[in-house]
């Protein structure tokens, strides 16, 4: 398959295998290599990352994680709109080299970033936010969830949002009351409790988490800009729900 996109004009006309451009940014994301690295066998690096980097600027990858999204949930039997969802903040890592949004999450002791994810019921990602580790729960859960409401249509049977303990206060439920028209539903572990406990709706999130560490790429925050780091999430799930429809 050739490259369809309108081209520029000035310059001389370019041709590129979409797939192969696909099939490598995919292998970036699963391997966790760096751009540079990429085996001779795929295309220019340079050529790859352009791609990439225009597809996340003209909001191409988040087109296509929503349609992908909605198909997933439509060949499931569901609605287009999920009627329940759950936020989490999970900790991560940054590279050394990577300086810009960037802190320290004094509670997990990780220096680095904060991922804010908020999933429906079949753990599926809506929308998502990566801030510096040291922005607060329920900071990040605020922008994560007004993420999430601009998806209009797809969200208008959402009413139930599911957090843990982080996310609890009056004030942030209030808001999201106010703001988005949901209720927030805390779910704690049971006191005294050790190791693993099954927590309702809580457990939906934790294992997207779970998906997302099979990519190498996301182990640790190797990207300069937060907006990237989102990027590669969303290609994660892209990855995901492509291989469930196939």
């Amino acid at each position: 398959m050739t490259c369809s996109r309108k081209q520029k004009p000035g310059g001389r006309p370019h041709q590129v295998d979409l797939w192969e451009v696909l099939n490598t940014i995919f292998y970036v994301l699963v391997e966790g290599c760096t751009w540079r690295a990429l085996p001779r066998d795929f295309p220019a690096w340079q050529t790859v990352y352009t791609y990439f980097r225009n597809w996340r600027k003209d909001g191409t990858w988040i087109a296509i994680h929503d349609r992908l999204r909605e198909f997933t949930r439509l060949e499931q039997g569901r609605s287009r709109s999920p009627s329940e969802a759950s936020i989490d903040s999970p900790s991560v890592k940054s590279a050394a080299m990577v300086h810009e949004a960037v802190g320290y999450d004094a509670g997990k002791q990780i220096k680095g970033r904060k991922r804010f994810l908020g999933v429906d019921t079949l753990g599926l990602v809506l929308r998502v936010l990566v801030t510096a580790a040291r922005v607060g729960e329920r900071e990040g859960g605020k922008q994560v969830l007004e993420r999430t409401k601009q998806l209009g249509q797809a969200v208008t049977r959402l009413h139930t949002i599911g957090v843990d303990g982080g996310f609890d206060g009056n004030s942030f439920m209030q808001w999201v009351m106010d703001v988005c028209r949901w209720i927030v539903v805390v779910v704690l572990r049971p006191q005294g409790s050790q190791g693993f406990v099954f927590l309702p709706k809580r457990w939906v999130v934790e294992r997207t988490l779970g998906w997302l560490m099979n990519c190498r790429r996301l182990v640790r925050d190797y990207e300069s800009l937060p907006e990237t780091s989102e990027t590669f999430i969303y290609l994660a799930m892209i990855r995901i729900m492509v291989r469930r429809l196939a």
